[in-house]
């Protein structure tokens, strides 16, 4: 899986040609303003090359998750807005309740070359696109008669939709775009055929998440850090004394195996050494709150764990020092609490200082990087949380798997 070898948009003739692009425009919004436009600056380059070459360039994308059909609320309007914004042609927005009605198909037929019609959230629309409605995705093809369609939702690749997927059946020329193409090969080569010494790093709450990870990265990298709430079902593995920190005792013994595995295969299994500690989690999620630190054997039985400890802090900076390749999914502790934000901070601020490749797998960390100012000392940023973790765990993606091979 390491690399890719599939259709790219420097591959197609799009010159008058109709083009359907699945972009991930599904922005973060407060009260209809956009608070982070960043997905829709990754979708850029692989705009603005199809609007150069002459193409003319529908996009669809999802928001949100829209229970109930249409609503206003989760309209792809404020993202349409804000890509006239940041490109140098004519943007239309295509307002239209089923998607494909008559206001889209009036705006496509309407369209010189080189401009741009936005679709309305691909999630109005319901089971027909979440469950691969065939109809919807026959439309969606009809709407650029059956032309080409582009993939660049890394995002939203990991699921079978009737926009990601589905649609591919009915149109002559499939590609990826640049952004699927950066994901992949940063994410592939990391996993496939990494610059040793490995360091993957997961965090985040539950280990049941991220079962087939942890067993995938234990026969791909040289040391495997594992923090944040999952760590205490490894430390409870261990005959540790956890206090009231979040445990899923129906995954010691799978802990158990994967300690027993990084024994076998002779990779280092760092597991926290000591632990930030908490009487009740903090409610709000950013009051103030006191905190003790304890060594991971001695959490008290009334309290809870809620970050990594100064010293596994500096032991989990040290194993990133020498790396060459790392991998970071999921944060440290519960880093919205600025007291409780010192482990994720660390790890960050090590990856930062690092000349090792470092890709960061969307989500949680993710927005912890961004947050915490260091998204620019990072090698790549992933925009697809589900979808990297899946990756990561060796599984064929949908939204790729369907794109023609080269």
């Amino acid at each position: 899986m390491a690399g890719l070898n599939k259709v790219t948009v420097e591959d197609i003739e799009v010159k008058g040609k109709k083009v359907l692009v699945r972009v991930d425009f599904n922005v973060p919004l407060k009260d209809g303003v956009i608070t982070n436009d960043n997905r829709i600056t990754a979708a850029l380059p692989t705009i603005n090359k199809l609007v150069e070459n002459g193409a003319k360039v529908v996009l669809c994308s999802h928001l949100g998750k829209p229970k109930n059909g249409p609503e206003a609320k989760f309209s792809l309007k404020p993202a349409a807005d804000r890509l006239a914004e940041l490109v140098s042609t004519k943007v239309t927005f295509a307002a239209d309740d089923t998607v494909v009605g008559d206001n889209a198909k009036a705006a496509v037929a309407a369209m010189n070359d080189g401009e741009i019609v936005v679709l309305e959230n691909t999630r109005f629309r319901g089971n027909d696109e979440t469950k691969n409605g065939e109809e919807f995705a026959k439309e969606l093809a009809e709407l650029v008669d059956g032309q080409v369609f582009v993939m660049d939702a890394f995002g939203s690749a990991h699921r079978a939709h009737a926009s990601t997927a589905g649609v591919t059946k009915f149109v002559k020329e499939t590609a990826v775009g640049y952004l699927m193409q950066k994901e992949i090969n940063y994410l592939g080569n990391a996993v496939e055929t990494p610059v040793r010494p490995f360091v993957a790093i997961l965090g985040g709450a539950k280990v049941a998440d991220k079962l087939n990870v942890i067993s995938n990265l234990l026969e791909k990298c040289d040391t495997l850090i594992i923090g944040g709430g999952m760590a205490y079902t490894f430390l409870k593995a261990q005959g540790k004394e956890v206090g009231k920190s979040l445990v899923d005792d129906t995954k010691i013994d799978y802990c158990k195996e994967m300690i027993a595995k990084a024994e076998a295969n002779g990779k280092k299994l760092l597991l926290p050494i000591d632990t930030t500690v908490v009487s009740n989690f903090p409610d709000p999620i950013d009051a103030e709150i006191a905190v003790e630190i304890v060594d991971s054997d001695k959490i008290p039985a009334d309290k809870e764990g809620l970050d990594i400890g100064t010293k596994t802090q500096a032991l989990f900076a040290d194993a990133v020092k020498s790396a060459k390749t790392v991998v970071w999914n999921g944060p440290m502790g519960v880093f919205e609490n600025p007291t409780l934000a010192a482990g994720t901070i660390a790890v960050a601020k090590a990856l930062a200082e690092t000349d090792a490749t470092t890709i960061i797998g969307g989500g949680d960390s993710a927005a912890a990087v961004i947050q915490l100012g260091f998204a620019d000392k990072m090698s790549h940023i992933s925009t697809g949380g589900g979808a990297s973790l899946e990756y990561l765990e060796g599984k064929v993606l949908p939204g790729i798997d369907v794109i023609a091979d080269k």
